[in-house]
């Protein structure tokens, strides 16, 4: 069964909009993964203005399932997956000030800058994901950085989804077919929901595992955390 992951930025955001530390994204983490989450997703951007640089090692001394954080790997970045050594580093192309991750790597442009990273993470024994778009030349030329998997970028799916699913997941479908054969493991992330991850799970069965955040946490408001991994999980059965 594909796997799912939280990401807790919205939790930290919250937090942050008061100070203090309320509410306690550590004490978070320990509870979704109670509540049968597999995997435990932050992004800590330059400004920390959701996750902070200390949450990371904090998370780092509790997660129990899989611990994937994911950001643009400049030298700050690096700094502190290599002190924490996650299980996962996921590489996303964010410039500093973006709001959120809007675009996948370009794969053939920065082939010597991304395999010079992905070494690296290698090296320290930390897995490594891409985040890319499901564009066949993309995935095929991701195979030379020496990463182990890439993470489709599916805010094209989650906008279309209602109009014409159909169409929409196509193209993730010919992605996943793309990475089974070049013998990348697949991950995806970014605006599923309890709307459209089902449908998602179902056409693309070589899917390892989700990352998802914004609408989860924002269902959680309304339906509680523990009831909302499990509908979560439910859908990816």
């Amino acid at each position: 069964m594909t796997k799912l992951s939280v990401n807790i930025n919205k939790i930290a955001t919250i937090r942050n909009a008061r100070g203090g530390n309320t509410p306690d994204v550590i004490k978070a983490a320990i509870q979704i993964e109670k509540f049968g989450a597999e995997g435990i997703t932050v992004h800590p951007r330059p400004d920390e203005r959701h996750i902070r640089y200390q949450d990371v090692r904090d998370l780092k001394k509790v997660v129990t399932t899989e611990f994937n954080v994911e950001g643009y790997p400049d030298s700050g970045f690096m700094e502190l997956v290599l002190e924490t050594r996650p299980h996962q580093v996921t590489l996303v192309p964010d410039p500093p000030g973006v709001l959120t991750s809007n675009a996948g790597w370009n794969t053939i442009e920065n082939a010597a800058f991304l395999k010079d990273i992905v070494s690296r993470l290698k090296d320290a024994g930390m897995r490594v994901s891409i985040f890319i778009d499901p564009v066949a030349d993309m995935i095929e030329a991701a195979v030379a950085t020496g990463t182990d998997r890439v993470e489709l970028y599916t805010e094209a799916y989650a906008s279309h989804y209602l109009s014409n699913r159909e169409e929409a997941i196509a193209p993730f479908v010919m992605a996943a077919e793309t990475a089974q054969r070049v013998g990348l493991g697949l991950n995806a992330g970014h605006d599923l929901s309890l709307d459209n991850l089902r449908y998602f799970s179902q056409n693309i069965p070589q899917l390892l595992e989700v990352s998802i955040g914004h609408a989860l946490i924002s269902d959680a408001l309304y339906l509680g955390l523990e009831n909302t991994v499990n509908l979560y999980k439910r859908e990816l059965r």
